[in-house]
């Protein structure tokens, strides 16, 4: 047996020491060295991928042609990899337990029909037979499944099989043999993580792998592990809604912080195709709080509801809460109101919401969410089919925000007659949908007197 020694190493980066330290030298974070055994012999002489003979060579002689992407039956999820999944790319899938990861993987290994391995360390074979009989009425004979842990058998059955597709469930059950921590371990993640992507390198296989979450939303294990991998996704939902949102966090492939958006349903997850009519609620009158706005999810235009309701501060300090907004961004434009525009809301008990438990990143959502509060304030509706673009700066004025064409476009497209932007937009040029009217602005009063009149 080889001689076992103790290392540390740091939690949220994966930087080993020899001795406990209190503060990381690498990411400078605090105590988050873990003391961990492992084994004295090198990871390099311990791999079980075949290495390939290989030698410099110059740039200019580097073939560039693009490997062909492998398309799936999935179109939102082949938008979000840029138009499909490039062949010997390691994707890493994060999200909270129960949200539809492995559920997320099993249809799509179900709906490609060509040898595809799914492994998993977390359910039986029967179990995952039983999942699939739910989701699809028939199973592909080129379907394999395994519940190895250990990732040298692992990486054996992929060189067998040579499967067009690899799905691991998850990183944090897989056990590397010369590794003498526990699975779930930094050096045990970091350790098999870097055999998958040796062999998805050198097979050309793509290689999907699922990762747990920490309490804070974190992937679990150290950061280095989203480092090494291709594309990092980031899978959302709230429990007590049917959607699903797919966040690309990092892709190497493709645009970052796109999305792809899916309704949880008995059968399995379902893609949304227009998900400009989702977040919008079907409410037959008007109703005052509410407002429309545009936002930008990576390059793509979403229509998004804010609710705000205004009333007396009862227990003498006014309450500030936001369901999928920043709550010091509320506070900043509650400060602006009250400060530029001279709107009384300091005694205001103040709630926001964004509908269908949505977290909105993008402030061209700032008019919308000030104009869903100022018509709670006063108790008046905003006219139907109207919808707001812009952001809002310290001093009051209406700011301009990107890709407002294609913001234009999406409301024409789902019937908006009316779309409150900035007047210093620069970026509108004069191809635009003749259906909606565009309303420049440059401070809020003028939407309050237009709107509130």
């Amino acid at each position: 047996m080889a001689k076992l020694k103790k290392a540390f190493f740091c939690s949220n980066c994966g930087y080993e020491a020899s001795k406990w330290q209190g503060k990381c030298p690498a990411c400078n974070q605090w105590n988050t060295f873990t003391e961990e055994i492992i084994s004295k012999q090198k990871s390099s002489s311990t791999s079980f991928v075949a290495k390939a003979e290989s030698h410099p060579n110059k740039l200019v002689e580097v073939n560039s042609e693009e490997k062909p992407r492998i398309i799936l039956k999935d179109a939102e999820l082949n938008r979000l990899m840029g138009g499909g999944i490039m062949p010997g790319s390691v994707v890493l899938l994060g999200g909270e337990p129960g949200i539809g990861k492995s559920t997320l993987l099993l249809q799509l290994l179900l709906q490609f029909h060509q040898e595809v391995l799914y492994v998993s360390g977390e359910e039986s074979s029967l179990q995952i037979k039983d999942r699939a009989s739910r989701i699809s009425s028939t199973i592909p004979n080129t379907f394999y499944i395994s519940a190895e842990t250990d990732i040298g058998q692992i990486v054996k059955y992929a060189n067998e099989l040579k499967p067009k597709l690899l799905v691991i469930d998850s990183i944090q059950t897989l056990q590397h043999e010369l590794i003498d921590s526990v699975p779930g371990s930094i050096s045990q993640i970091r350790a098999c993580c870097g055999e998958l992507i040796k062999l998805a390198k050198t097979t050309d296989i793509p290689i999907f792998v699922i990762g747990h979450i920490t309490k804070d939303g974190q992937i679990a294990g150290p950061k280095l592990l989203e480092h090494m991998v291709d594309v990092v996704l980031q899978f959302e939902g709230d429990h007590q809604y049917f959607l699903r949102l797919l966040r690309g966090v990092k892709n190497r492939f493709g645009n970052t912080n796109e999305i792809a958006l899916y309704e949880m349903q008995q059968g399995g997850l379902n893609p949304v195709a227009n998900p400009g009519e989702v977040f919008i609620s079907g409410k037959d009158e008007n109703l005052s709080g509410t407002a429309t706005g545009i936002i930008l999810e990576g390059v793509r235009p979403l229509l998004i509801e804010s609710q705000a309701l205004v009333s007396s501060a009862v227990y003498g300090t006014p309450q500030r809460s936001a369901t999928g907004f920043d709550v010091k961004r509320l506070n900043m434009l509650l400060a602006v109101l009250e400060k530029r525009c001279g709107f009384k809301l300091g005694a205001k008990d103040v709630f926001l919401n964004i509908a269908g438990g949505f977290k909105i990143n993008d402030t061209g959502s700032d008019l919308a969410v000030v104009m869903a509060i100022l018509s709670s304030a006063a108790d008046i509706s905003i006219p139907a089919k109207t919808a707001f673009a812009a952001e809002i700066g310290l001093t009051g004025e209406v700011r301009p925000v990107t890709r407002l064409n294609q913001r234009i476009s999406e409301a024409a497209k789902l019937g908006y007659k009316q779309l409150f932007v900035s007047k210093y937009a620069k970026n509108i040029d004069g191809d635009l949908p003749q259906s909606i009217e565009v309303v420049p602005i440059s401070q809020i009063n003028e939407a309050v007197a237009r709107l509130f009149a």
